[in-house]
């Protein structure tokens, strides 16, 4: 038989959440370890990553700790994501989705048409 651990999380960890000044705070609260090192470089992209991921879930109504677990998961997601790839080549922002995009042609106008 298996036994499945959910961490203890603090009273109202939904309402703290929802007032973290920090990426650290995210983590500590949810209970999930990092490297600085790696939160220092990506921590906007993880963070952005796990609300990308939790828009595909409905937390809201669940009960603290049910809701809690969700977002620890979408977190430990998040950051595993990035402690194997850049935030360049993960592109989560448009500025770098866009950063590579080979340049679009300019638009042509037939020297005709100025004339008229």
């Amino acid at each position: 038989m298996s036994c499945t651990h959910t961490p203890d999380f603090p009273p109202d960890v939904m309402t703290k959440l929802r007032t973290a000044a920090s990426a650290e705070e995210f983590f500590t609260l949810l209970g999930v370890e990092y490297d600085p090192k790696v939160l220092n470089v990506a921590r906007l992209h993880i963070l952005k990553r796990m609300g990308e991921y939790l828009s595909g879930e409905d937390v809201e109504g669940l009960p603290d700790r049910v809701a809690a677990a969700r977002c620890r998961s979408m977190l430990q997601r998040a950051y595993e994501e990035f402690v194997t790839s850049s935030p360049l080549e993960a592109r989560v922002f448009k500025v770098l989705k866009t950063a590579v995009e080979p340049p679009k042609p300019p638009a042509f106008v037939p020297f005709d048409s100025l004339l008229k």
